[in-house]
């Protein structure tokens, strides 16, 4: 993804360290990231889980607003069954993305700590 430039990737918040009682304070807004260039990586943390679980998913839109919105497989695959305290990874091609994204949390009961960050190679612009 980011090769030898990591001085060089965009990095956004896509999810602010949240307490989340629910699917709503475990979902982010829509991320813009038409700029993006190859490999999107998404980070989720999960902290407590205090009862049920939770499992995350990444959608694509054309705005940021969610029209057009769908959900998007990474190249890994699904997210793995979310333990308390781990860190996971997943990206998609920048190619398959409508220029915006966004994770979603499906909480069946919460709370559950959780935050997540994307981070890509901007298009070169000469």
């Amino acid at each position: 993804m980011l090769g030898n430039n990591a001085q060089a990737a965009t990095a956004k918040l896509l999810l602010s360290p949240a307490d989340a009682a629910n699917t709503a304070g475990a979902t982010s807004a829509w991320i813009a990231c038409a700029d993006a260039e190859g490999a999107i990586m998404i980070t989720v943390q999960t902290g407590v889980i205090t009862a049920g679980g939770i499992v995350y998913t990444i959608e694509t839109a054309t705005d940021d607003q969610g029209a057009g919105g769908a959900a998007i497989t990474p190249t890994e695959g699904a997210f793995s069954a979310v333990t308390a305290g781990t860190i996971q990874k997943r990206t998609i091609d920048a190619s398959q993305s409508k220029g915006y994204v966004r994770l979603v949390g499906t909480i069946t009961t919460g709370p559950v700590q959780c935050s997540a960050s994307i981070a890509y190679r901007p298009k070169y612009v000469g």
